[in-house]
């Protein structure tokens, strides 16, 4: 069973640039070469930041050293991936310091109703992004800005859209976290979202507007920069997610809820889409095809973009070389399975040395961590030698364990401090029978997940209070206020007692990375547990598993002002209430423009004058 959850096209325009970042004042091509000469095509266009209007929004430099420095000579290669160039490479910390390119990467998305059938099913009414399923790459380099304009062409629907595990630092309102950073984007509504890229890896950006991304609203998210392995050629972001056949994200919410209520579990998918395709039983639709060169290298950059599955994916005969996980560059370890919570991104390498031929992708549905399936995913890799056909390669079989993260260890190594914890949680009633989430007035926050329950107001976002001084905040707005700007804040997440039927929540953080400093089944047991929690490099990433029926220990430090979001990326879930929010340093958080308070007038303007509008769900 699954979880026992609640419930028209417009072009890019295009130029031609570097994929591989920077190198002096220079680019660096894909090939074999460091020339820098040829560059790739891709969608965007490259503006000047000083021909951009400057935003109020836009974050400080980041000009703060680090130890860890490399030689400033060192360029982005095949052979050198771990360098980047102008004193940035893979030992740099990017929480501490980023390049500033000094130019800004511009997108224009349009969000419609329309219809789409990926695996040969039949039409079914779908929201995309530009017409495409899934939605076009949004593709930068390491520091560089981030502009993306959003039309609302939706009908009967607001949007937001959140770029997926981007800090956001210094711009906490273009989340795009309706009834947290922004109120909604009204239908025929345009916004401009203003971000740098301060990190480098893989993520995704979704609608956060209720159970909307559902439906379609996918998008990949590809940073350029260094790497902890060598490769010849990045295959680009290769989405996977579950799919409906027949009913809509909202309707599946409704009777994901009736279901709960039941106590049942929320409908099964279908099918399991590999990058937007697949075959359905009946042998219509199509594979996706990857052409790939015997002795070549090559990156891909897995994404999780599901609403309800966890899953497990392989390369028939061709190990991964893991190398992210999330956005955070870590040691690299092989394996030939590797399991994606949803909103998780692993980048892998993997070596085309088998015989030429045709070799099955597989993408499976990851029962052992409560997630089900009527179908599987499939895609080919043919090497260019030979046709493309139907494989006949036979599987490995998946491993079974659904928190695997302790082979995940951070490539730039931190500490995180243990002092206050240890202080702190002895003298911690760890009741996991509260109503709400509390806090211990200092530095901990306990969270007993199945017993609160998120509700936000799309008019009235949080930011708006912080803007109007408002300190009035709804109960059921969960919010927790972070005062000072550099604590260090601990969280103990537990599924809590008597649940109907326990089951492993993906747990996503906006804002931050955050720590994971251990988790277990049971009730924590701040006497037993607490010996056992890792504070040396512990893995640190965007999303992680709370076990079913466990707990999870999570840390991060203050050091973004502003209004963040925390929630299982179960789509059923957090539409039913399973998050909280928290309020950091509000008195340094950036306000937003005229722009942002023009939104929410469009927004207020139509859902008021909309005698049908109802929320029935959290917004989120």
């Amino acid at each position: 069973m699954t979880s026992s959850s609640m419930a028209m096209q417009m072009p890019f325009d295009h130029i031609m640039w570097g994929e591989n970042g920077p190198a002096g004042n220079h680019m660096i091509k894909r090939a074999t070469t460091s020339s820098a000469s040829t560059a790739t095509i891709l969608s965007g266009s490259v503006v000047p930041a000083s021909s951009s209007s400057a935003s109020p929004t836009t974050p400080a430099s980041g000009s703060s050293t680090t130890s860890k420095a490399p030689d400033s000579a060192c360029t982005n290669s095949p052979l050198t991936r771990s360098c980047w160039g102008n004193g940035f490479s893979i030992a740099t910390d990017f929480d501490k310091k980023w390049p500033n390119t000094g130019k800004t990467v511009s997108y224009n998305i349009e969000v419609t109703n329309t219809t789409c059938n990926p695996d040969g099913n039949g039409s079914k009414l779908c929201f995309l992004f530009n017409n495409q399923y899934p939605g076009p790459t949004i593709r930068a380099n390491w520091g560089d800005m981030i502009s993306v304009t959003v039309k609302n062409s939706l009908q009967n629907n607001g949007t937001s859209i959140h770029w997926h595990g981007i800090r956001q630092l210094g711009t906490t309102s273009q989340d795009g976290v309706n009834g947290i950073t922004e109120c909604p984007l009204a239908p025929g509504d345009t916004k401009t979202y203003l971000f740098q890229a301060t990190q480098f890896g893989t993520s995704w950006y979704h609608s956060h507007y209720s159970a909307q991304y559902g439906d379609g609203l996918i998008g990949q998210i590809i940073i350029d920069g260094p790497a902890t392995a060598n490769y010849d050629i990045d295959l680009g972001a290769y989405p996977i997610n579950e799919w409906y056949h027949n009913n809509t994200a909202f309707q599946l919410e409704d009777i994901a809820n009736q279901n709960l209520q039941n106590h049942q579990g929320p409908p099964v998918p279908d099918t399991i889409l590999v990058n937007g395709k697949n075959k359905n039983s009946a042998g219509a639709g199509a594979y996706d095809v990857q052409t790939i060169t015997k002795g070549k290298k090559y990156r891909l950059r897995l994404i999780n973009s599901s609403v309800d599955s966890q899953i497990r994916v392989s390369l028939d005969n061709h190990p991964f070389t893991v190398i992210t996980s999330d956005f955070v560059p870590i040691k690299p370890f092989t394996t030939n399975w590797i399991l994606l919570a949803i909103g998780q991104r692993y980048d892998v390498v993997f070596t085309a040395n088998q015989a030429p031929g045709n070799y099955w992708f597989r993408a499976e549905v990851a029962a052992d961590c409560a997630s089900a399936n009527s179908f599987y995913g499939r895609s080919v890799f043919t090497y260019s030698t030979v046709t493309s056909a139907t494989p006949a390669t036979t599987s490995t079989t998946p491993d079974s364990v659904c928190q695997p993260e302790s082979v995940i260890v951070p490539y730039v190594s931190n500490m995180v401090p243990n002092t206050t914890f240890l202080s702190q949680v002895k003298d911690l009633e760890v009741d996991i029978d509260q109503v709400q989430v509390t806090t211990n007035g200092q530095n901990i926050a306990v969270w007993g997940i199945n017993l609160t329950a998120i509700d936000i107001d799309w008019r009235d976002p949080t930011l708006e209070y912080v803007i109007t001084g408002n300190t009035s905040y709804p109960q059921t707005y969960n919010l927790i206020e972070i005062p000072d700007e550099g604590t260090w804040t601990y969280w103990i997440i537990q599924e809590t007692a008597g649940t109907p039927a326990p089951i492993p929540h993906p747990i996503h953080l906006h804002g931050h990375d955050f720590y994971v400093l251990g988790n277990g089944t049971g009730v924590f047991d701040k006497a037993v547990d607490t010996p056992n929690l890792n504070f040396v490099n512990p893995t640190r990433r965007d999303v992680t598993f709370l076990p079913g029926g466990g707990w999870l220990v999570i840390a991060f430090p203050a050091d973004n002002p502003g209004a963040w979001l925390m929630h299982c990326h179960i789509a059923w879930h957090v539409s039913e209430g399973l998050g909280v929010q928290f309020l950091e340093s509000k008195n340094t958080i950036p306000l937003p423009d005229a722009n942002w308070n023009k939104t929410c007038t469009n927004w207020a303007n139509y859902y008021n004058g909309n005698p049908v509008y109802l929320k029935d769900d959290s917004g989120l």
